[in-house]
């Protein structure tokens, strides 16, 4: 009997010095572990590929690849397309589980053998999470509850009474002290097992940056499958290296589109409305606190008036909804959990 293997993604946008380093953490953490590993350039532009794939052949890692997608449809689409050659070049002996890793961030020597341990004894979990630490030593909150109007509201009021009345909704998680069962899980440090792919599809590729991760748990959760928080498991994980959220003083418009995308396709157009509307409210009485109190502003410049016009657009888009581009590993369409 063969053991387990495992197809370990990582996504290389502009960073491939980074996403080597993280290479190297994972080609160290597969140790033991039957699979393979595959970077796959974004369509950077930018030489990334090309030194990526010198620096792989220059360091002898057998079981290290590096792909090109050929075009830059964002994380979802990227990450699909790392899996659904994995598949192709192992149609004799299909990985058990998927493992995406972020291109910032560095599994410990035994992250990943973590992560297949709980899989392999836990048969209800779907997707298993790493616990990450930024390189200050600070824990990262990686587990969390799912997007409702509530936690809309109370995440953009930013009020003490507000958020003990609603604790129950907030979506992010403390970090848990042990390995526990939780909504979602950020997608730093993913392990997904292969057959709830076959069920449930990729990631969902109207989604460019952000939200992708919590629609597939979504999915998954739906679909009768477990999200575990694996304690044992530790990546250090910087954060928003490629997408350069940190240094922006502007949530760019694909925010916007992947909240909005995912309270339409998950809620419909009632609910969508309703969270902007929230959390609108909650975001104005918010800044109006702060200008009391002089305050700097604790949200990007014209966030509140990027979501308002955003969705007063959507509201009278005559588009309706936008259709699923859900696909099962090979690239066949699924809509609605049924294959096409």
């Amino acid at each position: 009997m063969r053991s387990s293997s495992v197809l370990t993604v990582i996504l290389n946008w502009r960073t491939p010095e980074m996403t080597l380093d993280a290479a190297e953490a994972a080609v160290a953490a597969m140790e033991g572990i039957h699979g393979e590993i595959l970077i796959v350039d974004n369509d950077s532009q930018d030489g990334s590929f090309e030194m990526m794939r010198d620096a792989v052949a220059r360091q002898d890692w057998p079981t290290v690849t590096v792909l090109q997608s050929g075009r830059n449809g964002g994380y979802g689409a990227g990450n699909n397309f790392g899996i659904r050659a994995g598949f192709q070049t192992l149609k004799d002996e299909r990985p058990d589980y998927i493992y995406i890793l972020n291109s910032d961030a560095f599994p410990e020597r035994h992250a990943i053998s973590y992560l297949l341990k709980h899989m392999e004894e836990n048969k209800e979990t779907g997707f298993a999470g790493s616990l990450t630490i930024g390189d200050d030593g600070q824990s990262h909150q990686t587990a969390f509850r799912f997007p409702t109007l509530a936690s809309e509201f109370e995440g953009a009021i930013k009020f003490g009474p507000v958020s003990r009345l609603l604790r129950r909704k907030i979506v992010a998680l403390p970090v848990p002290d042990s390995t526990c069962h939780v909504g979602w899980l950020a997608g730093a440090s993913l392990m997904i097992r292969r057959e709830v792919l076959d069920d449930i599809g990729l990631f969902d590729e109207s989604f460019f940056l952000y939200f992708e991760e919590t629609d597939l748990c979504l999915r998954a959760v739906l679909d009768g499958h477990k999200m575990t928080f694996v304690r044992e498991s530790v990546v250090t994980h910087i954060g928003s290296v490629s997408t350069g959220m940190k240094t922006q003083k502007r949530m760019p418009s694909y925010w916007f589109d992947s909240r909005l995308h995912y309270f339409l396709r998950n809620h419909g157009r009632a609910y969508a409305t309703a969270a902007t509307v929230l959390h609108l409210a909650g975001g104005s009485f918010a800044r109006l606190r702060e200008i009391l109190q002089r305050k700097p502003a604790s949200t990007p410049k014209f966030f509140l008036i990027d979501m308002a016009l955003h969705g007063a657009k959507a509201v009278f888009s005559t588009r309706g909804r936008t259709s699923r581009q859900i696909t099962d590993p090979n690239g066949a369409p699924i809509l609605n959990g049924e294959q096409t």
